[in-house]
């Protein structure tokens, strides 16, 4: 039997965990939406309010993130990417909207060499001592 070749990919949560709290009343009224089954349960209640905000409001987002050019969904930023950014003299200045992730095998010393700026509206995953090295930097 062969062993499987490894994803070379990161494998990314398709989420992150978030707190809400809600007045006694909306959170009785959400329960009662999904006692009568207009929702499986009270995360699909304000997954669904989440998303039809968004949706209300998408030419207003839409605008915004072409004015701050800002990069849309997923950005990963390896290794080679960064040394070659370091060795060209150019850093990078990272500005997304989603999750930006720095790979693990990245050292806090090339973070610095290479990233001027990190702006994420959404979630930004490097390890600690890159985020450490990086705090003067994070918008």
């Amino acid at each position: 039997m062969s062993n499987p070749i490894p994803d070379p990919r990161p494998k990314v949560p398709d989420s992150e965990k978030i707190t809400v709290n809600l007045g006694f009343v909306d959170l009785g009224r959400i329960d009662l939406m999904v006692r009568d089954g207009f929702y499986a349960n009270r995360a699909d209640f304000i997954r669904t309010a989440v998303r039809n905000q968004l949706d209300r409001h998408d030419d207003a987002v839409r605008q915004s993130v072409a004015r701050r050019q800002l990069r849309l969904g997923i950005a990963h930023y390896g290794r080679a990417e960064l040394e070659a950014a370091r060795d060209s003299g150019r850093l990078l200045h990272i500005q997304v909207l989603g999750l930006a992730t720095v790979a693990g095998d990245v050292t806090p010393e090339l973070a610095r060499a290479a990233i001027a700026s990190v702006e994420v509206l959404g979630t930004f995953q490097a390890s600690p001592a890159v985020k450490a090295a990086l705090a003067d930097r994070i918008a």
